[in-house]
C-alpha cells in the first residue's frame, strides 16, 4: 500500500509513518524540511512536485498544521487557522488532478471542535459542536472555527473518487518525547501532577497503538466516511487522570495547581491553559457501532503500558509501535 502523509513530521506522524512502514508499507513524508529519502519538500500552500507522490497512491494522511502548544495569541491562532485550512485544500486540489486519486483521504481534525461539557459525552451524532458555550473565555471559539474549517475544507474538495474521513482525534498518547505524554510525566515525576483548577474537567485521550490501529480500520471500512471520533471509550476528570499517572510512575502525590498558577505555568512552557482547561468528554461512537475494539480503553492501564514502554523497553518503540499483523 502507498501512504503519503503530508506534514508526517510532528509526533502524530512519526507515530504513523514508523508504524505504516514497520508493517511493510511504502510511507511518502510530505514536509517543509526533508532530511530523509522518502520524504518530499512542500510549502503547505501550493501545488508542486510533491503532489505526483498523491498520484498513484491508495491513502492520503494529511497531518499538516502549525502545533497548538503556543500561545493563543491573534498571530498563532491565524496560522493555526491558516496551515490547516490551505493544507487542506492544497491535498484536495493535488487528488483532484491526479490521474489515478487515492481511495481514501484521511483528513487530521481535533476533539476540540466539541463543547466544553462537564457532563452528557459527546460523540458523532448527538455531541454539541463549541463556540457559544458561556463562562469560558472568548478565544476558546476561535479554536472550534479553527476546527470547522479545517474540516470544510476538505469537504468542499472535489474529490467524487475519494472517499473522505475527518479524524477528529483526541490527545495521542505516545512514549516519545516531546509529546503531551511526556510533558505531563515530566510534571508528575516533578511531583507536579496534581489536579488543575479542581479537576473537574474532563480529558479525552487515545493511546498510540489504538490511534494507529484506529487509523488502519478506516483505511479497510469503504463504508465509514465523514467526522469520526479518534478517542478511547472512557475519558475521565483531569483528577483522576493525573492520579492514575501518578501511580503509573509510581509517584505518591502531585501537588495541585489553581487557575492562576496553570496561567503562569502555561505561560512559562509557552503554551495555553486551553489545553488543560477545556473540559472534554468525547467518546468513539462511529468507531464502537463499526465494531473497532480497542486495546488499550482504560487510562490507567494504558498509561502503565506508556510507563512501560518508556522506562523498560525504550530502544524498543520502533518495533512495539507497529500495525498488527494481517
Amino acid at each position: 500500500m502507498k501512504v503519503v502523509l503530508p506534514g508526517g513530521t510532528g509526533q502524530v506522524g512519526a507515530i504513523l509513518d514508523r508504524a505504516l512502514t514497520a508493517a511493510g508499507h511504502e510511507v511518502t513524508v510530505v514536509t517543509r524540511s526533508p532530511t530523509r529519502a522518502h520524504e518530499l519538500r512542500w510549502d503547505g500552500t501550493t501545488p508542486g512536485p510533491w503532489a505526483e507522490a498523491i498520484d498513484g497512491s491508495d491513502v492520503v494522511i494529511n497531518l499538516a498544521g502549525r502545533s497548538v502548544s503556543c500561545r493563543y495569541t491573534e498571530e498563532n491562532l491565524r496560522a493555526m487557522m491558516d496551515s490547516r485550512v490551505d493544507s487542506a485544500r492544497v491535498v484536495g486540489e493535488a487528488i483532484a488532478a491526479a490521474a489515478r486519486p487515492p481511495r481514501v483521504w484521511l483528513q487530521m481534525s481535533t476533539a476540540t471542535v466539541y463543547a466544553h461539557s462537564f457532563d452528557a459525552p459527546n460523540d458523532e451524532a448527538t455531541g454539541v459542536i463549541g463556540g457559544s458555550e458561556t463562562g469560558v473565555p472568548d478565544y476558546w471559539a476561535y479554536s472550534v472555527e479553527i476546527a470547522e474549517n479545517w474540516e470544510r475544507a476538505q469537504t468542499e474538495a472535489p474529490t467524487p473518487a475519494t472517499r473522505k474521513v475527518a479524524l477528529r482525534s483526541a490527545m495521542v498518547m505516545s512514549p516519545d518525547r516531546g509529546g503531551v505524554f511526556d510533558v505531563l510525566s515530566r510534571l508528575v515525576r516533578l511531583g507536579l501532577g496534581g489536579p488543575v483548577a479542581g479537576g473537574a474537567q474532563y480529558v479525552s485521550w487515545i493511546h498510540d497503538e489504538d490511534f494507529v490501529r484506529a487509523v488502519e480500520f478506516l483505511i479497510d471500512r469503504d463504508d465509514i466516511e465523514g467526522p469520526v471520533n479518534l478517542a478511547s471509550p472512557e475519558p475521565l476528570p483531569h483528577r483522576d487522570f493525573m492520579r492514575a499517572l501518578r501511580t503509573a510512575w509510581r509517584v505518591p502525590v502531585g501537588l495541585p495547581a489553581t487557575r492562576w498558577m496553570a496561567e503562569l505555568g502555561a505561560f512559562a512552557l509557552r503554551s495555553d491553559t486551553e489545553l488543560l482547561l477545556k473540559s472534554r468528554r468525547v467518546v468513539p461512537g462511529r468507531l464502537s457501532a463499526a465494531g473497532f475494539t480497542f486495546a488499550h480503553p482504560e487510562w490507567g492501564s494504558a498509561a502503565t503500558s506508556l510507563v512501560g514502554r518508556r522506562t523498560g523497553r525504550t530502544r524498543q518503540n520502533r518495533d512495539t509501535d507497529r500495525l498488527p499483523q494481517r
